[in-house]
């Protein structure tokens, strides 16, 4: 089966598209810090975050001997369900409390508490500090969710860094054995190789944040690190969001497809014209996209069917089974697997057979 790009991509009224390219026309390319000077210069601009009107709490997630800071929006009544949120800024910028309207926002219109992690920032605390506190934040969230807000519906949502961290979380709770109590996850433009192997991550290859976060590890195929190269086996349902010009575009796609094969239940809507971070920016297309996204949610919370999305795999069509991706670093490169023994190396390996198809001009 080919799927075209054009057939992911979500439908835009020409008034709103053109709203929306006016938007970026008038507002320079953004990026993250390209060092640790500007890194804290970034920090030190970035003043008092507003505050949510009521107020977010603090409360201290406490799991497995380690305690993290969590800040929680109660809706009016009763909460129908938990969101945990992870926070964007590439693992090195942001903060819970940055968050605390949007989250505020959030609670309302959905009717759930949103239990935003806090979790420790790079290169100061690096990996795995933002996945472990992630953990933590999950651990203490499914243990106590009944008693604290009435509720055991749990779901997920992650921007960025954060999708990327909410996939890693997923993947410890599975390894536990307590991923099928999380409803669903909302992962918007997440990156999901941080090695520079796969022709995806090449692009984000040169990023401070990399080296910030994981600089110190000799191999970032690792899937706490690198999810794409997880075994993606066993997750719950996924909404995955990404616009066509941004930079993680074929990262997310690359990801959708490895969860499709494993069996996951995907929703992917790639949205026209709009960069990296475009859900947080006042165009109509990040309109439709939230729009969207909140709906997604409020499904899952509920266990009823999600809205109609643009694309996802055929049951019919995926495996039963899905291996660890190995390799991908160039025209007749060997996979990892054989690589290291070729001895532990069957005759045919998908990897191995797809390395030239994976560079440019031959990438498919």
């Amino acid at each position: 089966m080919r799927v075209t790009l054009d057939a992911l991509t979500v439908p835009v009224p020409p008034a709103d598209a053109e709203r929306t390219r006016a938007f970026y026309r008038s507002r320079p390319a953004g990026r993250g810090p390209a060092d640790a000077d500007e890194l804290r210069a970034v920090r030190a601009a970035a003043g008092t975050p507003p505050p949510a009107v009521p107020p977010a709490l603090g409360d201290t997630a406490v799991a497995d001997g380690r305690r993290v800071p969590v800040r929680i929006c109660r809706p009016p009544g009763t909460a129908r369900g938990v969101l945990l949120q992870i926070h964007g800024g590439g693992s090195y910028l942001g903060s819970a409390a940055r968050d605390d309207v949007g989250n505020r926002a959030l609670s309302e219109a959905l009717g759930v508490a949103v239990v935003a992690v806090d979790h420790r920032l790079a290169p100061e605390h690096p990996w795995p500090a933002a996945p472990d506190d992630c953990a933590t934040a999950a651990l203490w969230l499914l243990d106590r969710a009944p008693e604290l807000f009435g509720t055991d519906r749990v779901a997920f949502t992650g921007v960025s860094a954060g999708a990327t961290l909410a996939v890693t979380t997923l993947l410890r709770l599975r390894d536990r054995g307590l991923a099928d109590r999380v409803a669903g996850a909302d992962l918007r433009y997440g990156t999901y190789d941080l090695s520079a192997r796969t022709p995806a991550g090449r692009r984000i290859a040169g990023e401070y944040f990399l080296r910030a976060h994981a600089g110190h590890v000799a191999d970032r195929t690792v899937p706490d690190l690198s999810p794409v190269f997880a075994d993606l086996t066993g997750l719950p349902p996924l909404l995955m969001t990404v616009g066509t010009d941004d930079v993680l575009l074929e990262d997310d796609l690359a990801m959708a497809a490895r969860l499709a094969t494993a069996g996951a239940e995907v929703d992917l809507r790639v949205h026209p014209g709009v960069p990296h971070g475009f859900a947080g920016h006042d165009t109509p297309v990040a309109a439709t996209a939230l729009r969207y996204a909140r709906d997604w949610l409020s499904a899952r919370i509920d266990g009823a069917s999600p809205p109609p999305g643009v694309w996802r795999p055929d049951p019919a069509h995926r495996a039963p089974t899905s291996q660890p991706l190995r390799g991908l670093r160039g025209p007749g490169s060997l996979c990892e697997v054989r690589r290291r023994d070729p001895t532990d190396h069957g005759e045919s390996c998908n990897a191995c057979s797809r390395s030239t198809e994976s560079e440019p001009g031959g990438r498919t």
